[in-house]
């Protein structure tokens, strides 16, 4: 915690101190539009700051005018924490109230086209929700819903890079194979069984050296960000086609992320306790258990899913049984490499109450149609500091 987080602060950006404005100066989230060509900029209030005018005029220092002017965040994202945090600190000044107003390099947001924010190389799409693996687990088997690895190991799977799209992207439903209750054999067509999956999506910063795995205590130091993502899921494909292998066409054809990727330095103020572990789970392996992150390791995130305007689920991001940390340090320990722009995902996003059940294969009331437009938002509030939004996830299905 510095001087970025004081919830004292205001900017000059009249639009950024109003209540309940998702990107006051506190939050600073970073993203990609599309002016002509495709331009880092940062969130303040219904602003946008262009990092390329302000690095051409001299706003920011040398050190970061390089991976400012960038296309992509990936440069951004490589750099080391300490000099992260001094960027930070530069744009909170700049922005900050009693600051000399920079007015010619803002634009509005509403005039721009968001951009993915980076060249995304790897996808991998975990299982972190205890509770969503549970209720699922049910429906195919009651008398054993969690598979006697779950609390042992973060289960996650390879996803599909190339089929990434920003929010507002439509989404097309997908065809593919499905069989049908009660048929000896498959037949293919458009799914029937069309879900979102509301989950959190995590980039990777500074990455590793193949073959060098992540200890746990320096997880933190390697995650850049997060965003709002939709796993979009087949239901019927996917049932057909997982065993034995896992999911494959009933997850790839999208996966919708927001726009802005709000910094872990902007989180600090809301990070909070890993999800508690009842007293008869099994110890965690040493490689995945620090008291730093039993302590802090999880994020105090409101999560909400809206649907034809009706509002379908909240739950928090705080319930997960594994933390970020331990997400990526497993993906690291047979020292496999990450790289600065990967994405990791939570996987859906559910909590112990029904009303907080992160997708409609859950709720048992059915799937999506064509036209249903699908919001997810999220948002940290706490006494004291000003609220941190992530801005939306959303996406249309057509036919």
């Amino acid at each position: 915690m510095n001087e970025t987080h004081d919830p004292q602060a205001g900017s000059w950006v009249a639009s950024a101190n109003q209540a309940g404005c998702d990107f006051p100066i506190q939050n600073l989230p970073f993203g990609v539009f599309l002016g002509p060509q495709p331009t880092i900029g940062v969130a303040i209030g219904d602003q946008i700051l262009d990092l390329r005018a302000c690095a051409e005029l001299g706003w920011i220092s040398e050190e970061f005018r390089d991976a400012a002017g960038a296309p992509a965040l990936n440069g951004l994202m490589a750099l080391a924490p300490d000099a992260l945090s001094r960027l930070r600190r530069e744009l909170n000044s700049l922005l900050r109230e009693g600051s000399l107003p920079v007015e010619s390099c803002l634009i509005p947001m509403r005039h721009v086209e968001m951009q993915l924010p980076a060249q995304i190389g790897d996808y991998t799409d975990f299982y972190a929700s205890i509770h969503h693996a549970t209720n699922v687990g049910k429906l195919f088997r009651p008398d054993q819903p969690l598979l006697p690895n779950y609390k042992y190991v973060p289960i996650g799977y390879h996803g599909r890079a190339s089929s990434i799209v920003p929010s507002g992207h439509p989404v097309r439903r997908p065809g593919g194979q499905r069989k049908e209750a009660g048929s000896d054999v498959p037949s293919f067509g458009p799914t029937r069984a069309l879900d979102y999956e509301l989950e959190v999506g995590c980039f990777v910063g500074r990455g590793n050296a193949l073959g060098q795995p992540i200890p746990i205590g320096e997880a933190a130091s390697h995650l850049f960000g997060l965003c709002l993502l939709n796993d979009w899921s087949a239901r019927d494909i996917q049932a057909w086609e997982y065993q034995p292998l896992g999911p494959f066409l009933g997850k790839s054809f999208a996966t919708t992320i927001s726009p802005w990727v709000v910094t872990l330095e902007a989180l600090e103020p809301f990070r909070a306790p890993a999800a508690p572990r009842p007293p008869e789970d099994p110890v965690l392996l040493p490689y995945l258990d620090s008291e730093e992150e039993r302590r802090c390791g999880a994020f105090d995130i409101t999560l909400e899913v809206h649907v034809g305007g009706e509002r379908k689920s909240r739950g928090n991001f705080r319930d997960l049984y594994w933390t970020l940390g331990q997400l990526l340090t497993h993906h690291a320990s047979n020292g496999c490499n990450l790289r600065p722009g990967d994405l990791l995902a939570s996987g859906t996003v559910s909590g112990p109450d029904p009303g907080s059940r992160g997708c409609l294969l859950e709720m048992g009331r059915g799937y999506l149609k064509d036209g249903d437009e699908v919001i997810f938002r999220g948002y940290c509030e706490r006494a004291g500091y000003p609220r941190i939004g992530f801005g939306e996830c959303r996406g249309t299905v057509i036919g």
